[in-house]
């Protein structure tokens, strides 16, 4: 039965998005903690994970154009079933692009702070520098125009 094969796509579907939302959850943590490498683990993880869905979603594209209400269920509640997990897809999508534009905003924002706090090392560098070399009095000479 073809609505045997959508069952368990949906279901496949929302076990990748199960997976994805654990994986978000572990790199907000890591995001935050400013772990970059266990990061780029998770990271690694969820494109395997990705790929999977984009697999699930081709496979599901021969029932995008068939009319819902004349497909042939082995019973109400496998149809009801599929429903829910269906809706709980689009539940899971949500949070996951949620999760993924709260951990991109997170890393704008170190990147932002990092950015601030390499211009203020520059522009440390630069006056040090400048106070370098600026002429010195010779010695036995009286140094008029410093300050302390």
């Amino acid at each position: 039965m073809d609505t045997d094969l959508l069952d368990r796509l949906i279901g496949e579907k929302h076990d990748c998005l199960c997976e994805l939302r654990e994986m978000g959850e572990r790199q907000l943590e890591l995001v935050h903690a400013g772990a970059v490498e266990g990061l780029l683990d998770v990271l690694v993880a969820k494109q395997r994970v990705l790929a999977q869905l984009q697999k699930i979603e081709r496979d599901l594209d021969p029932f995008r154009d068939q009319d819902a209400g004349g497909r042939t269920w082995r019973s109400e509640e496998a149809r009801r079933r599929c429903a829910r997990r269906l809706e709980q897809c689009a539940s899971l999508l949500a949070e996951v692009v949620g999760q993924e534009k709260e951990s991109q905003d997170e890393l704008i924002r170190r990147r932002d702070l990092v950015a601030s706090q390499l211009e203020d090392v520059h522009q440390a560098l630069r006056a040090r520098g400048a106070y370098a070399a600026s002429p010195r009095p010779a010695a036995g000479q009286l140094d008029l125009l410093s300050e302390a």
